[in-house]
């Protein structure tokens, strides 16, 4: 097992006893149960499968869009625009995701829901603002020890390495073709959100365009929902946050 920051196993035990009696990990995970560095090699090991199992698109435009809005709102947001990598994946799946290790991938059929790039900033916007608070990693966390339990991690810190592969890969939540599906917590996501807007804002984009996308995400929905909802919180909830966070981003 990797434990970050030459973390004990005394002040591991100790602080996952605390965990337990606190009753949840809803904003953030108090201590690492997987390192930093082991988190994204897990991600960028589930880029590769993406890249394995699922094709790059062939419309150029499409990857141009994506990329000037990605470059765009990673210089806003202070990050050197070649330490990340954004890209458009084939498939009519209405989804987005972010993994560890500043990677981005948007499929095709969102591309049928954005109006424009503004909208296309709010999604990218918000997988920004996942990498950049660190949510997947607060996730990975989360996930080993609501899955394993004290007593069970206490036994594995006794026999030695054990590499949480198959906890990692379901809460880096890239769907079934690498694991089980888990929305962020609602905090998370509201976090997500307000840095996505503020980025849209220093990037030169519409921050109302959020509303637009979300209303046009729930229109989207009829008998087979947008995937990129099933990880999310109804549209109407996230729209009412958005709004009420727009005055506070347009005064800077």
């Amino acid at each position: 097992m990797c434990i970050g920051h030459g973390l004990s196993r005394r002040r591991f035990l100790a602080g996952a006893g605390a965990l337990s009696l606190a009753g949840g990990c809803d904003g953030g995970f108090p201590i690492d149960l997987v390192s930093d560095d082991r988190i994204e090699a897990m991600g960028l090991e589930a880029w590769q499968q993406m890249h394995t199992g699922t094709r790059r698109s062939d419309d150029a435009d499409l990857q141009r869009a994506l990329d000037t809005v990605a470059g765009r709102l990673l210089t806003a947001a202070g990050e050197r625009t070649d330490a990340w990598e954004a890209v458009v994946f084939e498939g009519p799946e209405i989804n987005a995701f972010a993994l560890p290790g500043n990677k981005i991938g948007v499929f095709e059929g969102l591309f049928g829901v954005v109006g424009n790039l503004d909208q296309l900033a709010a999604v990218v916007g918000h997988e920004i603002g996942h990498l950049q608070a660190e949510h997947g990693h607060e996730r990975v966390n989360t996930q080993v020890a609501k899955d394993l339990g004290l007593r069970v991690i206490a036994f594995l810190l006794q026999q030695g390495d054990v590499q949480f592969a198959a906890e990692i890969a379901a809460a880096l939540g890239l769907g079934v073709e690498f694991g089980l599906v888990l929305p962020y917590s609602r905090n998370q996501e509201l976090e997500a959100d307000r840095l996505g807007l503020q980025i849209m804002a220093s990037g030169g984009y519409d921050p109302a365009q959020a509303v637009d996308l979300w209303r046009r995400m729930e229109a989207a929905g009829g008998p087979r929902a947008p995937a990129f909802l099933a990880t999310h919180p109804a549209p109407a909830q996230r729209i009412e946050a958005i709004e009420a966070m727009l005055p506070e981003i347009r005064a800077g």
